[in-house]
């Protein structure tokens, strides 16, 4: 699970979720004096508790969960993010039922009322509204730079990287060359040559690598212009752009992996 590409709309789903559950142990019905302690909470009347209050928690937390996961679960075709705002609709509606019902609306109602409305319509707007798609928790900054001489814990150009053998130049492949030796144009013999690429806008000559991230998760397309997506980029981890092709970019993953970011809207920059 990854907690930092929960949005701003899914923190505003657990404070109202929070405050449905603190409502539902308040009491039902107005009362005065020594007549309080005769008053139920939600829980002891079933109906409202297992039937009002229960759903949408329940409703908030799936819609968390499947928000945290990397992939979107089903549970018999159906989604479960989708199934828990469904939830919080029918909580909200119940409890707006039962107001409407009882001779003298409690703290339990009134609260409950609030934050079942709070939570139902931020589950509904958080897909649909810009400021609420924002993530929640800032990406954290990239590792600062190492001194002159040292050596990246995680190798060579980006975390996780393999070293490079004793005698290998960065970025070529096949054997080390010995000492003193210069390395072989074009790779091993009898392997093939890497041919350039055919078509699509050509790298751009003044570019830098540097890491960035994404504000929300965005698919990572093949060099070869495939439409298969060979990755997804998620928010709140960085990834290492290595070219420039028009407004796309070529963005190197942590494991290796490279591709074609096609969206470099709103990307921050490390």
């Amino acid at each position: 699970m990854n907690i930092r590409s929960l949005t701003r709309g899914d923190g505003v789903v657990i404070g109202a979720a929070v405050v449905l559950f603190i409502a539902s142990f308040l009491n039902i019905a107005d009362c005065s004096g020594s007549t309080c302690d005769l008053v139920p909470n939600t829980w002891e009347s079933s109906p409202l508790g297992w039937g009002a209050y229960f759903p949408g928690i329940v409703g908030a937390a799936l819609i968390i969960v499947t928000r945290a996961l990397p992939q979107p679960r089903k549970v018999a075709g159906l989604d479960l993010g989708q199934a828990g705002t469904v939830l919080t609709i029918a909580s909200a509606w119940t409890i707006l039922m039962w107001i409407f019902e009882a001779e003298g609306a409690g703290s339990a109602l009134i609260l409950g009322l609030i934050a079942a409305l709070i939570l139902a319509a931020a589950a509904v707007a958080t897909p649909l509204v810009p400021a609420l798609k924002a993530p929640l928790l800032p990406a954290p900054r990239p590792q600062a730079p190492q001194p002159y001489g040292a050596q990246p814990q995680g190798g060579y150009g980006y975390p996780g990287a393999q070293q490079q053998p004793y005698g290998m130049q960065p970025g070529q492949q096949g054997q080390p060359q010995p000492y003193g030796g210069h390395p072989q144009q074009g790779g091993q013999p009898g392997q093939p040559q890497p041919q350039p690429q055919q078509g699509g806008p050509a790298p751009a000559a003044d570019f830098a690598p540097f890491w960035f991230a994404v504000p929300v998760a965005r698919p990572l397309f093949a060099e070869d212009g495939s439409p298969a997506p060979i990755a997804e980029l998620a928010p709140g981890t960085w990834y290492l752009a290595v070219e420039q092709r028009g407004a796309a970019l070529v963005a190197q993953t942590q494991d290796g992996r490279r591709g074609v970011l096609q969206d470099t809207s709103g990307i921050q920059r490390g």
